[in-house]
């Protein structure tokens, strides 16, 4: 029998989403005890949805795991758009992901978001002989992946960068396919920038795309740019960070060139936050702030707002309590940017109050 780490690892090769329904809905039925040695009693709390937290659900499921065998976490990336799905027909405890629910999802699965961390998408780029970050704005960017910006020495380019010796090479866009955050995430931030974008494609975890080619996974996104000569994507800054990939700086809605970064991230998000501090399922996007970084989101957990299992319940409720508390100081160590404590605050007694 295979254990089930093979299994994780074989959900990757799934293209389907009935197979990956399928999968998870008999995960979350078994309950993974058998799978759990003598634990025959263990609950085993699944989670699906985007790839851009992938690794630090994973790195949060190593740990929270050593804490208690009868409580146990595994996560799936699957998509956004799959992963609430998955949690509005009860197929696992949570989702995770970058977009925001629509009024008809809260109500259809009586979800709600909750952050989990702060999360930046940065433009990625391979251009040989280029070793500055590169400055880019809402404006070009959408150009580019509107399939109008064509080369690496176009006139729209040279104008933000130029001490930059570019190259006359012809631009390879690299986009990800339909149901993903960081779809979400980067097509909002060029609908609020680019009147062109925002009326040609607009805001969508599944934009139409009129030129380029897909790359499903983050970690595959940061791979093919790093493999191909003249390409240019978007993904989670700790990809690009782990995957040694230049990013670029972006111009934020004051006008600074601004690098992602924990500081910048979180600058974003009290601009939007401050002085209440619960709006939970904000757009952190193009905010106001001298340092904000612009293509900031969060990351949301989506959660059904009641149970009718109060043993899992628990176990959830143990899970998020930890992921607010330890589980913080654990992404803080690995790169990402920890949400600002007063928002933490009302986000804890927010989860608390859940089934």
């Amino acid at each position: 029998m295979k254990t089930f780490i093979s299994e994780i690892a074989s959900v990757r090769s799934f293209r389907r989403p009935s197979a990956l329904r399928l999968w998870l809905s008999l995960v979350f039925v078994i309950g993974l005890g058998h799978l759990l040695g003598s634990a025959q009693e263990a609950i085993v709390l699944v989670g699906s949805g985007s790839s851009v937290p992938a690794p630090l659900y994973n790195k949060w499921a190593q740990e929270y795991n050593k804490r208690n065998p009868s409580v146990q976490m595994k996560y799936v990336p699957m998509g956004t758009s799959e992963g609430i799905t998955q949690v509005a027909h009860s197929s696992g405890d949570f989702g995770a992901g970058e977009a925001q629910l629509a009024a008809a999802e809260r109500k259809a699965g009586d979800l709600i978001e909750l952050p989990s961390v702060l999360i930046g998408i940065v433009p990625i780029y391979n251009l040989p002989g280029v070793h500055t970050a590169l400055r880019f704005n809402g404006e070009l960017l959408a150009e580019i992946f509107l399939g109008e910006v064509k080369t690496w020495n176009a006139p729209q380019i040279a104008k933000l960068n130029p001490d930059t010796s570019l190259p006359s090479l012809p631009i390879k866009v690299i986009y990800r396919p339909a149901g993903k955050g960081s779809n979400y995430v980067f097509s909002e931030f060029l609908s609020k920038t680019s009147s062109k974008f925002r009326t040609q494609i607009g805001t969508s975890p599944s934009p139409k795309w009129p030129v380029g080619a897909p790359a499903e996974r983050s970690s595959d996104m940061a791979d093919k740019v790093k493999s191909e000569t003249g390409s240019i994507g978007y993904v989670e800054a700790q990809y690009a960070v782990k995957a040694n990939v230049p990013h670029g700086m972006v111009q934020n809605a004051v006008g600074k060139y601004v690098e992602a970064s924990p500081e910048s991230l979180k600058a974003a998000c009290d601009a939007v936050e401050s002085p209440g501090w619960d709006k939970f399922s904000a757009s952190l996007s193009n905010a106001p702030g001298a340092d904000a970084f612009p293509i900031t989101s969060f990351t949301w957990l989506y959660l059904r707002t009641t149970s009718s299992d109060s043993r899992r319940a628990s176990a959830l409720t143990d899970l998020l309590n930890w992921m607010y508390t330890d589980g913080q100081r654990l992404a803080s160590e690995d790169g990402y940017a920890e949400l600002p404590p007063a928002l933490l605050a009302k986000v804890k007694t927010k989860a608390s109050s859940l089934h």
